[in-house]
């Protein structure tokens, strides 16, 4: 499959992508950890099927120091041994809040408090953010059909404030 549109060369969707990478810096100024966002938003669009995303998010996560391990874990993360209690409560937050239409709840009790256990308003803000986001950003790139592998570390870094 081809890409359908350019989102990077029409004038209304540089403007949205624009503001919406605006909207992506109150994550990522806040206190939730770095490597936290990258595996969250990893493995949101490990689910969604979105090429573009999970090329963004790998290289990004390991350009500021994730391990191959890891990243090659993420996929995996309930039977895998190197994610901390608190990345997995963030994990299984992102994958319920992925697939809402597969649950009748969302998401769970279980893993809400969870969460609660392990992150303060703040940085559950941001997860919680991070998780609706993504999943935003998965479905613009996928509809398009808006291909993986070109993605450059902090290429959209010039595209803020």
């Amino acid at each position: 499959m081809d890409t359908r549109f350019n989102l990077f060369e029409n004038e209304l969707a540089a403007k949205f992508a624009k503001r919406f990478a605006n909207t992506g810096l109150v994550v990522h100024r806040s206190t939730l950890p770095k490597s936290t966002q990258e595996l969250v938003a990893l493995r949101v669009s490990q689910i969604n099927g979105c090429g573009w995303c999970v090329d963004a998010h790998t290289k990004e996560a390991a350009a500021a120091g994730e391990t191959a391990v890891r990243l090659s874990l993420v996929a995996v993360w309930r039977e895998a041994t190197v994610f901390t209690e608190a990345e997995r409560a963030a994990l299984a937050l992102a994958e319920e809040g992925t697939r809402l239409a597969d649950a009748h709840q969302g998401v769970t009790d279980e893993t809400w408090d969870q969460v609660r256990k392990h992150y303060d308003d703040d940085r559950l803000a941001a997860l919680v953010s991070l998780v609706a986001l993504v999943n935003a950003a998965n479905r613009l790139a996928v509809i398009v059909h808006q291909k993986g592998g070109s993605y450059e570390v902090g290429m959209f870094a010039g595209m803020t404030d």
